[in-house]
């Protein structure tokens, strides 16, 4: 069948799953430069290339689906953390939203520190060099063998998440003759998501210590008692892609209020207050993110204002972003498998990977851009929802998005925004191959973190 014979699925103003109507993009061949990675542009034959590089040779190079990750763009957003807050504050990249040997090398390069929370991202982060002193430990439920792995390779700070692990960290440290850095980790009663916060009633969650209550006054108490341990500041994390500070300055006011009290019963000033990540990306064209210098002057000043007026000296601000550096620097590119037409409702693109390479849409319901890379096309638009290839109704990649109506197996597809929480949560459901990280930069493509084989899977199983 040619790519313009098969019937015509739902087009222009179509109803989407939330239920509003949305008209397509005057123009489908243009990459809105919000969701896409840098250096990511079509030229004027339609050719769409990352790092110098055409996607249709990357394709036929390293195969699909695969990540292909902006290495320029990610060392600029580094470097544009590194910036924004200068030498008196820490952006610490937060591991878990993408990490390998490479990135940590970049990181590292580019004068960032590193937040890992687990076992495997703490020795991928010292077998690449990362010094053990910009190095925070998280994590809600730490072992022993990860808190001593931890200790005795000196990390600058281990984040306390419970008055239990306030006890293990102390206990072991002292057996290790160390004494180590910690935080307390606060919930503060307020969670931020997107462009909403609620001010209350958001202690129920497994991590840190509650302020109601007088829990977390209580952890500081002890914290401070103990041989093994240097308190050495507060820690809180409100939520995950946020683009409204309002909930940071609802928090930092009430780190402030707990520095202020530990100051007036125990006569200390902890030095340091960390604001956790959840900074947002643009994963469509309605999101609207800030700028890093905006987001550190924001943060600058609602801490600022808070200690001035508690008689408190200003304590070093440290961040966490992962997501917004990495986030924006990645695309996944997939070739389609079939094309199903249901008349009347929508039409469905099958590609060759799905749930497995993506969790975030059926697990968050996130949303998601995609775009046709291989070729130009004029055709009028059509309304699809792109799925992978597993065996669940809800293995679903873009739950609404116009693509192009003359689209057809064998062409390439690509959703951006892809580089944090997706190759960091990929499984092998179904037995599927986790897909490749191939870092783009300068005309060069390499692999950073190789494509799963049959072979590794049967490895792993020794039954």
């Amino acid at each position: 069948m040619s790519r313009s014979a098969h019937p015509a699925g739902p087009r222009h103003a179509d109803v989407l799953t939330e239920g509003h109507y949305a008209a397509p993009p005057a123009d489908l061949n243009a990459l809105d430069e919000k969701v896409w990675a840098r250096t990511v542009s079509r030229d004027d034959d339609g050719a769409v290339t990352v790092g110098g590089i055409e996607v249709t040779r990357l394709a036929e190079e390293f195969g699909t689906p695969a990540y292909f990750l902006d290495e320029s763009d990610f060392r600029a957003r580094c470097r544009a953390w590194a910036d924004a807050f200068g030498p008196d504050a820490d952006v610490f990249y937060a591991g878990k939203a993408f990490l390998s040997r490479a990135v940590v090398r970049w990181l590292k390069e580019e004068g960032l520190n590193l937040d890992v929370c687990s076992g495997g991202e703490l020795t991928t982060a010292l077998d690449a060099g990362m010094p053990a002193e910009r190095i925070a430990f998280h994590g809600n439920n730490k072992t022993v063998a990860e808190i001593e792995r931890a200790v005795r390779a000196g990390v600058g700070r281990i984040v306390l998440d419970s008055f239990q692990e306030i006890v293990r960290v102390s206990h072991i440290a002292q057996q290790l003759g160390r004494r180590q850095r910690v935080q307390i980790r606060v919930t503060v009663g307020v969670e931020a998501h997107t462009h909403e916060f609620i001010a209350t009633a958001h202690e129920d969650q497994k991590f840190g210590i509650a302020l109601a209550g007088g829990q977390a006054a209580e952890a500081v108490r002890r914290a401070l008692t103990l041989d093994g341990l240097e308190l050495v500041g507060i820690h809180s994390h409100i939520g995950s892609q946020i683009f409204d500070m309002a909930g940071f300055e609802v928090s930092a006011r009430r780190v402030v209020q707990l520095l202020t009290e530990v100051r007036d019963e125990h006569g200390v000033e902890l030095p340091e207050i960390d604001l956790g990540g959840g900074l947002g990306i643009a994963y469509t064209s309605d999101d609207d993110p800030r700028e890093p210098h905006e987001i550190a002057k924001a943060l600058g000043d609602i801490v600022s204002r808070e200690c001035e007026a508690a008689g408190l000296a200003t304590p070093r601000i440290s961040v966490e972003p992962g997501r917004a550096i990495v986030g924006p620097t990645a695309f996944t590119l997939y070739e389609v498998g079939t094309v199903k037409h249901l008349e009347g409702l929508r039409t469905y693109v099958s590609v060759d990977g799905g749930m497995s390479d993506n969790i975030r849409t059926a697990l968050y319901d996130a949303e998601y851009s995609v775009a046709l890379v291989s070729r130009r096309s004029d055709a009028e638009p059509m309304l699809v929802r792109v799925v992978g290839k597993h065996c669940e109704s809800g293995d679903i990649v873009v739950k609404d998005a116009f693509l192009p109506s003359d689209l057809a197996p064998g062409d390439l597809i690509a959703v951006p925004a892809t580089g944090a929480y997706c190759r960091s949560m990929a499984s092998n459901y179904n037995h599927a191959l986790r897909p490749p990280v191939v870092a783009v930069r300068d005309g060069e493509a390499r692999v950073i973190v190789r494509r799963e084989t049959e072979e590794d899977l049967l490895r792993l199983d020794v039954g």
